[in-house]
């Protein structure tokens, strides 16, 4: 008999296959691990924007992580956008019914293209009720501020651990560097040093998606057993295998995807 690594993403659909949803489902199959999924909500929106966004009823968000709790656990939970402060508490109910492990979150409030994607109200129920669950928090630079209140990245962290969160990622690709490169920082536990995981920048515009694409590269390797320290080294890797594996590929006329599949099947030239 044999059984799967498994993950269940929490988050928004992009109907243009670049984040969320999409990209967590590619991400996760990439890296082996059998992905599920928890749709918040339905956006409208391509490479170069987000017209409209319709968030699910709480109850059928709480209902779709139940119906895959009671037959299909999670090993690992990542959660990305979720909408609406309604939402935030249906999702913070059923993991915590469920008991859930390895909860990454991603505190999407931003989409690439600058659209907003979180609704204000849901910010303050996101610290009080999703970030003490937390395993790895993973906020960008923007996120990082509006959570704690500055743009200290050593109070950050101090702040984020205070409101509950394990671990802490604060994500640097958004950082202006001159040295071409991309330092995550990363936080094992309250007082202790920041680790700078770091990569080399990437120069293209196909960067659609990447935070959702690392948050779930985490959870997978958290859901195949990996310490969070190695699982967050090894999810940077493939980000940036993905970022470099997709520089040069035209998709849509705005921020394309990362190519998430280079792995494990490398693209070939179809000749016809």
């Amino acid at each position: 008999m044999f059984t799967y690594r498994t993950a269940l993403s929490i988050a928004g659909s992009d109907c243009s296959g670049g984040a969320g949803i999409q990209a967590d489902i590619k991400t996760m199959s990439a890296l082996g691990v059998y992905a599920m999924t928890a749709i918040t909500a339905i956006t409208v929106q391509n490479t170069c924007g987000v017209t409209e966004v319709q968030g699910i009823a709480p109850s059928i968000v709480y209902g779709q992580i139940n119906a895959i709790f009671n037959d299909i656990r999670p090993m690992a939970v990542k959660t990305g956008m979720l909408f609406s402060a309604d939402i935030v508490n249906a999702v913070a109910d059923a993991l915590i019914e469920n008991r859930a492990e390895n909860i990454v979150l991603d505190p999407v409030m931003v989409a690439t293209s600058g659209d907003r994607l979180l609704s204000d109200d849901a910010i303050a129920t996101i610290i009080k009720r999703l970030i003490p669950l937390s395993t790895v928090i993973t906020p960008n630079i923007n996120e990082a501020v509006v959570l704690t209140g500055t743009d200290d990245q050593v109070l950050q962290s101090r702040r984020l651990h205070e409101m509950g969160a394990q671990t802490v990622l604060l994500k640097g690709g958004d950082r202006i560097d001159k040295t071409g490169i991309s330092a995550d920082l990363l936080s094992l536990a309250p007082g202790q040093k920041l680790i700078p995981i770091e990569s080399r920048r990437i120069d293209t515009v196909n960067t659609h998606g990447t935070g959702c694409t690392l948050s779930s590269a985490i959870a997978s390797f958290l859901a195949k057993g990996h310490e969070i320290h190695d699982s967050v080294i090894k999810a940077k890797n493939y980000i940036y295998e993905a970022l470099k594996a997709g520089a040069q590929i035209k998709t849509g006329a705005g921020h394309g995807p990362v190519n998430h599949l280079y792995s494990p099947v490398k693209l070939e030239t179809i000749n016809n």
